[in-house]
This record gives structure tokens, sequence and C-alpha cells, in this order.
């Protein structure tokens, strides 16, 4: 495989929904082929599998961008936004991440990518807001469509209208037009314009008296440049206000959600000694679907220990394998595959945030989308699925066990037909 291609899948992996936008611009499976596989759908994974558009022949190819302002690794190490100091750090930095919590202890919230499926987190808050366990969180965390999230939950319960209509009443002309850039396979200006309707400045005032109060929102995006996660104090943004503040806040917010090679990369201009450039920002997904501290403090060789009195996790997905016969076609073999490796991720960084907790005597919660849910989606961000998953996340967080204490079990292997010990090398 080349380097190039190579890339390409590393990238795509951090997000199943960039499957769904390939397969959707696709040539077309023979009409067998679609018969069959459909009638294989009929769980939450039907998101990613929308019946492919074809591109036609004829499509213009889009005009080339102009070069970026070339700069060296060491500039970028110490590039930082233009009068906006406090505005972010290195998620790998473990004195800075330490630097930028609260001074005080208090319930964390964590929130995990998942694309359209973010509607589970949505009306989970909003049901957990309704049976009146909602905390006041100290620290909440986005990653991707968690970022999207982000924002209003650590504004508060009066913006839980707000967040249920963001992820009920939108379709994907909401969030992406079809036609290539040079960077991408779609266009995301509906997207950009949404996120701008979204955070107003109302949102942003309610944000900024929280981080003056004491309170975190921090948001991932991934520096392509340094291939390395970046943390963004969204609290601190929104402090400086004005329009600079606001476009910065909004960036991030879209960079966060651009999952690479489908969406197109976000630009952020920095500066170092006193030179301007632009950073190349994606989907915060890539380097790991959720954020609750820096690798090195959360690694098991790790003695350090979360300032979090509570570490409540919502999973944006589903953590349960799926059988189905899948049909031979590039896009379809990479939908499945990436599918499974997102899970495999998700899971191992489940179980070492649940380590992280118990070593750090804090109480661990966990939410993802029940196995049971099974409505079937139509195409990417079908607005029925999203309103049903909606629902399945309001009527959990209004339960009276809204939360696990532990991360999921792993499933058992499936049942099997009985064979003959000495031909399966079975003792």
């Amino acid at each position: 495989m080349n380097t190039q291609a190579n890339w390409i899948i590393r990238a795509v992996a951090a997000w199943p929904l960039a499957l769904a936008l390939i397969a959707s611009v696709a040539p077309p499976l023979p009409a067998q082929a679609q018969g069959e596989y459909r009638s294989a759908v009929r769980h939450r994974h039907a998101r990613s599998k929308v019946p492919p558009v074809p591109m036609t022949a004829t499509a213009p190819k889009p005009a080339p961008l102009p070069l970026r302002t070339p700069f060296t690794a060491a500039e970028e190490a110490t590039a930082s936004i233009p009068g906006m100091p406090d505005a972010r750090f290195w998620a790998d930095s473990t004195e800075d991440f330490k630097n930028a919590l609260p001074s005080k202890p208090g319930p964390w919230l964590i929130l995990s990518s998942g694309g359209e499926d973010g509607a589970f987190g949505a009306g989970f808050l909003n049901g957990l807001s309704a049976s009146g366990k909602r905390p006041d969180y100290a620290v909440v965390t986005g990653v991707s469509t968690g970022a999207l999230i982000a924002p209003f939950a650590f504004a508060g319960s009066h913006y839980d209208n707000a967040l249920r209509d963001a992820f009920t009443k939108i379709t994907s002309a909401d969030i992406f037009e079809i036609g290539a850039t040079p960077e991408s396979f779609v266009d995301t200006w509906p997207l950009k314009d949404l996120i701008a309707k979204e955070i107003t400045p109302a949102l942003l005032a309610d944000i900024a008296a929280r981080y003056r109060a004491g309170k975190r929102l921090f948001i991932v995006t991934t520096d392509l440049d340094t291939s390395r996660s970046v943390v963004w104090n969204m609290g601190a943004i929104a402090t400086y206000g004005g329009e600079k503040a606001t476009d910065l806040f909004r960036k991030v917010l879209l960079a966060s959600s651009s999952i690479p090679g489908a969406f197109p990369p976000v630009l952020i201009d920095v500066e170092s000694n006193g030179k301007r450039f632009a950073e190349m920002h994606v989907d915060g997904g890539v380097g790991g679907q959720f954020f609750v501290a820096p690798a090195a403090l959360m690694a098991a060789t790790s003695d350090y220990r979360l300032p979090a009195t509570e570490l409540s996790i919502i999973v944006n997905s589903g953590l349960q394998p799926d059988f189905e016969v899948v049909p031979r076609t590039t896009q379809m073999i990479l939908t499945q595959s990436v599918s499974m490796a997102v899970q495999v991720d998700t899971r191992l960084m489940l179980d070492r945030a649940y380590l992280v907790a118990k070593r750090s005597g804090t109480t661990f919660n966990v939410a993802s989308i029940p196995p049971d849910f099974n409505v079937p989606s139509h195409g990417t961000f079908d607005p029925d699925y999203m309103k049903a998953l909606f629902q399945t996340g309001y009527d959990l967080g209004n339960s009276p066990s809204p939360f696990s204490a532990a991360p999921p079990a792993y499933p058992a292997a499936p049942a099997s037909q009985p064979q003959d010990p000495d031909k399966t090398g079975a003792n």
C-alpha cells in the first residue's frame, strides 16, 4: 500500500461517517447486491451505508487552492493565537493540562464522537435534566459531534431546547453539499453556517461567565501539521469577546467535526515570534474518540489522580458488534472494517478511563446507545432516525439508572453448531 493510501485509511478510520460520504459519490452497486445489502440493514449501522449516488463523469474539477505559508516544526511548537495566549494547549502536555483545570474538584462530563448519533447524547442530557439528576459539571470535554454538544451542555440545562433542535431538526443539507473540493469529497459550508447560527452572543456570554466561575470547557481538534491533538480552552476564548473570539470559537467547533478527507480541513491563523501562518486542523476523533486527560496521565504506569468527583462519559455510538454478510465492494468493506476499528478503540479507551477513575477514587459513569436500538436510517443525517435516537437517549437519561458503573461487558462468542472435538483441535 502506498503512503497516500495508507494515510487516507488511517485518517478515515477516525470517523465512520466519512465512509458514508465516500459511498455517496461512489459508483452504484449492482441491483442484486443493493437488494441483498439493504435486506441486511436492520440496526443503527444503517446510517453509514446509504444507497450510493453515482458521480457524473462531467463534474467540474475543483479550482486549485493557494499555497500555504511554509513554517518549521520549531515555529509551530511555539505558535499561539494572537492576543489569546491561553486559548489552547497540546493534548499531550501534562503540565498545561493541569494548569488549565479548575482549582476545585467537581463532576466531569466527557462527550464522544459519533456523527449523527450525537442525537443520543443530546437526548440523554435532556432526559438527565428532566430527572433532576444532572449535576453542575466542573469540566466538559467534547470531540467531533461531542464538540457540537459540549457548549450547550456546559452552558446549562436552560439550553436543552436548543440542543434538542440542533440534533432533531437537521438533515444532510444542513451539514454538507455534495461536490468535491481540492481537500475533500464534500463542501461543509452549510455546517459552518449552522454553527454560526447556533453559537450566539448570548451562549458565548454564558460560557464566559461559567469560565470566570471556575468551570472549564475543552474541545479537541487534530493538528495535521504536527500529528498532535490540540485542546482548546473554549471558556477562555469566550471571555475575550468580540468578532475575533467568536470567529475562533466557531472555527474550533467546525474543525473538531471536520472528517478528514470527507470534509475540508479548517485553517486557523497563529503567530510564532512575529511570523504569521495557518495551521491545518481536522476532526478531533483522529486522536481518540473522547478526551479525559493526556495519554501519559491515563497510562497504567501513571499514579496521577483525576481531580474529579465523578467521571461521566456519554458514548455516542453502540458498542456491540453486528453480523451481516458484507457485499464485495470497496466502500462496504471499508465501512464495516472502520466500524469495527472504532468500536475496539472506544472500548479500549473506556477501559482505560475506568481504571483511572478507580485509581483516583472517582465515581465512574458511562452511557452508550442500547444494543436493542434498531431503528433503520434511510440516509446520512436522517431526521426520523435522529429523532428516534434522541428519544432513546432521553428515556435512558430520565430513567432511574441512566448510567452504568462500569464499561459494557464484552459480548460472548456467538453460538455455533456443536463440532467433533477431534476435528477442531479441542482438548
